[in-house]
């Protein structure tokens, strides 16, 4: 006979209780001691920026001060042209702190991060998930992914869903062309480069229509990525196309004030 679910309960914290035995808790972003899996010290908690107001209503990008903000209470690159996504929101500011945790997760073969960084964008997203149909992910080409051997960006999407309880299409984007490295290029580089490099399948096509839908990525850097992806989700028919992610760069236009 199966266990009831106190007796389920039981035996997950018995178990975990022998994991920790086994191999104590060790922060996520370093080796100090915390007293459960999967959490920061204090130490490496307090050098995370969570991204709260003041930032634009639109894209999400960081503002010094709220007299940053212009009409509506967008950014200037908003005012200029707006995005075809709705909006766009992250969990962390993009610095130092939060590096520790995504770079070991992009590049380090830290799949377990998904989690915490997850449930962080959770809550920055709250809105965004609430209002969505559907979760899809930033797609990687596929020579990029062989190398990588996972995306990202679709574990964070999978994690989400099942907070969310939303549905999560991994593969319905593809990166039809492959793109050189965007870090060290200009909003209008990474535009052109990126310019009709996502699709969508046939099938992919007939499950976004009329859907509303939220795109998740990592790091938000230009939004040129989320443009180029938003457009594409855009011209096959769904209704809507948010944003959300773990980090979002600081625009250094904006930050060169300090």
């Amino acid at each position: 006979m199966p266990p009831s679910a106190p007796g389920r309960l039981l035996l997950a914290r018995l178990g975990g209780g022998l994991l920790d035995a086994l191999l104590p808790p060790h922060c996520l972003t370093c080796e100090a001691a915390v007293e459960r899996q999967g959490t920061q010290c204090g130490d490496c908690f307090r050098q995370l920026a969570r991204l709260t107001a003041p930032f634009c209503a639109r894209c999400g990008v960081p503002f010094l001060h709220a007299g940053q903000a212009g009409p509506g209470g967008l950014c200037p690159s908003c005012l200029a042209r707006p995005p075809a996504y709705g909006m766009a929101r992250a969990a962390l500011r993009y610095d130092a702190g939060a590096q520790r945790l995504i770079l070991p997760f992009k590049h380090g073969d830290r799949t377990d991060l998904a989690a915490p960084l997850a449930e962080k964008m959770a809550q920055a997203g709250a809105a965004l998930l609430a209002g969505c149909d559907l979760i899809v992910p930033v797609p990687l080409h596929w020579r990029r992914l062989l190398s990588r051997r996972y995306n990202q960006a679709a574990l964070l999407a999978q994690r989400l869903a099942r907070l969310a309880g939303r549905p999560c299409i991994p593969d319905l984007l593809r990166r039809s062309r492959p793109t050189p490295p965007l870090g060290d290029l200009g909003a209008a580089q990474r535009a052109a480069l990126l310019a009709g490099a996502f699709r969508l399948t046939a099938r992919g096509a007939r499950r976004v229509a009329g859907r509303r839908v939220l795109l998740v990525d990592d790091v938000m850097t230009s939004g040129a990525t989320a443009e180029a992806c938003a457009r594409a989700l855009l011209a096959a028919g769904a209704a809507s196309v948010d944003v959300l992610a773990a980090a979002r760069v600081p625009d250094p236009r904006l930050q060169a004030e300090a």
